[in-house]
């Protein structure tokens, strides 16, 4: 019995410092896990307002009456929905195709939007992840089919 009990002594001496060397190793994957959830979450908060603020430019864009009015009103809308909502992009891109103003009064048109956001991801230190991702949305409005439409120029 007491030979096991000194084998069982000098295990435990031989162990020590190995929770030192397992929180070495743990404690930065850690820290990269809670950083890769972050960064995921991040995005797909970011996405679903980057989604809204595409409904917004949409619908800013169908009610107005000529295509470059359109463009404006779409890039106001999108870039106020944005930063109402918190969203700080490095770039921003909005595309507006304005086809359905271009349709005869009595017949319905539809404004497609595409907005693009490129977020900053930089902050969260995160090796190997990249510094910022390009989130795209789109979002298509109608028009209405007896509003009055003009030409540009």
């Amino acid at each position: 019995m007491n030979r096991h009990l000194a084998c069982l002594r000098g295990r435990l001496r031989e162990d020590r410092g190995s929770e030192a060397i397992q929180a070495a190793i743990v404690t930065p994957l850690l820290i990269a896990f809670v950083c890769m959830a972050i960064a995921a979450g991040r995005l797909v908060i970011s996405g679903g307002k980057i989604d809204t603020a595409a409904e917004d430019a949409a619908r800013a864009a169908s009610i107005q009456r000529t295509p470059a009015a359109a463009q404006a009103a779409a890039d106001t809308a999108a870039a106020k929905s944005l930063d109402d909502q918190g969203i700080h992009c490095t770039s921003t891109d909005v595309q507006v195709d304005v086809g359905g103003l271009a349709v005869p009064v009595g017949q319905v048109g539809y404004v497609h939007v595409t907005v693009r956001c490129t977020v900053d991801l930089s902050d969260l230190l995160l090796p190997g992840a990249p510094g910022h991702k390009t989130l795209t949305s789109s979002a298509t409005s109608t028009v209405d089919a007896y509003r009055s439409r003009q030409a540009d120029g």
